[in-house]
């Protein structure tokens, strides 16, 4: 079926792109969330934010089930159903990282939360921007090919910075923290929260792929 013939039943099928939207403001409810969690949390507290982080994993989780039962009751879908369901699965990853760096700060209490946690988490932050606006414009995509090529460009540039952030982190916590333990806690907590930014660049190569094979 070639892409002039298929877009023509695109309009009747725009049911997966306020889904996947919806997944993304999960993730961003969720990293608003972390924000307060990393500049705020401690032993007392911790357990509020997690279930609050948990609330918007459980909702993310609802919106992915609802794309794949969509998947397999539609007939004619925007995009190859392959790419919908691959897109849908790492944005709920991205989802999936963050709930377990809040799980980790609940379990584990630190003494402190890695000050480098809170540039990790603004730079979710800015990801999540990102992914909002190149999913906006999925459904128009002929016309925003360059809109959303650019988005995805900025999540591989942000992904770079996240990298750059845990590394710098690392380095510091092997020179400065003498606690075995404590360093183990810190070092789960970032890892978790740099793997959330490693699949936002991912969503922006499957994005990639969608303008490859449509736009």
């Amino acid at each position: 079926m070639d892409n002039t013939f298929f877009s023509k039943f695109t309009p009747k099928e725009p049911k997966f792109f306020p889904l996947l939207k919806g997944i993304v403001n999960v993730i961003k409810t969720a990293s608003e969330i972390m924000l307060e969690f990393v500049e705020k949390g401690n032993a007392q507290n911790a357990e509020e934010y997690y279930k609050k982080v948990k609330e918007q994993e459980h909702k993310g989780d609802e919106i992915t089930n609802t794309i794949f039962d969509e998947l397999n009751s539609t007939f004619i879908t925007p995009f190859d159903r392959e790419d919908i369901h691959n897109l849908a699965t790492k944005l709920d990853d991205v989802m999936d990282y963050i709930n377990s760096a809040a799980k980790r700060i609940y379990l584990y209490k630190p003494k402190e939360i890695p000050v480098a946690a809170k540039d990790m988490v603004l730079l979710l932050q800015e990801a999540a921007a990102q992914m909002e606006k190149a999913v906006d414009e999925l459904a128009v995509l002929k016309k925003s090919r360059k809109r959303v090529a650019e988005y995805c460009r900025e999540l591989h540039i942000i992904e770079n910075k996240a990298d750059d952030v845990y590394e710098h982190f690392l380095l510091e916590l092997f020179e400065n923290q003498k606690d075995g333990v404590e360093l183990i806690k810190e070092k789960e907590i970032m890892y978790e929260l740099e793997k959330a930014t490693d699949v936002t660049e991912g969503v922006g190569k499957i994005i990639r792929t969608i303008i490859v094979k449509y736009a």
